[in-house]
């Protein structure tokens, strides 16, 4: 990992200050097998966290070795985004999904895009995820947390600002 990487997302620190338990990192063949397995290159915030913790233990984040694309893993959640899915949440429009933050409405997603994520963990009852779909100019995909209490999707810009707010919630 760069310094630049490190610096950009100081996954160390922010374990360290909310005494997170993690595995001892990913090493770099362990993480470009898991690109080869998924024909894809990763985010930069989730390539570097798995540097640093490859998973968490007790199952919070996978593994390397477990991670993979919703279709792959959970033919349900896959199919709540289908048009077979009588139930489905029609797709939100741009004015609506593109909001982040306290704004954020989490009725407004695309459940279209969910046999196309990553499933990266699970944590009550919910999951993590990182939609390839939505990406930055950083080449950041953006994340997901989806829950069956949660109307909807709760979703960040990145990885690294879940992660944020998640230790931000733990800390509360």
């Amino acid at each position: 990992m760069s310094a630049a990487d490190t610096s950009r997302h100081p996954w160390p620190d922010l374990l360290g200050r909310v005494g997170q338990v993690a595995s001892s990192g990913a090493t770099e063949d362990e993480i470009r097998q898991l690109e080869e397995r998924l024909g894809s290159g990763l985010p930069p915030s989730y390539r570097a966290f798995l540097h640093v913790a490859n998973g968490w233990r007790g199952g919070t984040l996978r593994a390397t070795g477990e991670v993979g694309w919703v279709r792959d893993l959970d033919e349900y959640l896959a199919a709540m985004g289908s048009e077979d899915d009588e139930y489905a949440m029609t797709s939100a429009s741009d004015e609506d999904y593109f909001v982040y933050g306290d704004d954020q409405d989490t009725v407004f997603y695309r459940p279209e895009y969910l046999p196309d994520m990553l499933l990266i963990g699970e944590f009550d009852d919910g999951v993590y995820l990182l939609n390839p779909h939505i990406t930055t100019q950083e080449g950041e995909w953006e994340a997901w947390y989806f829950a069956p209490w949660l109307p909807g999707a709760q979703r960040f810009r990145s990885f690294w600002d879940l992660m944020n707010d998640v230790f931000e919630r733990r800390q509360s």
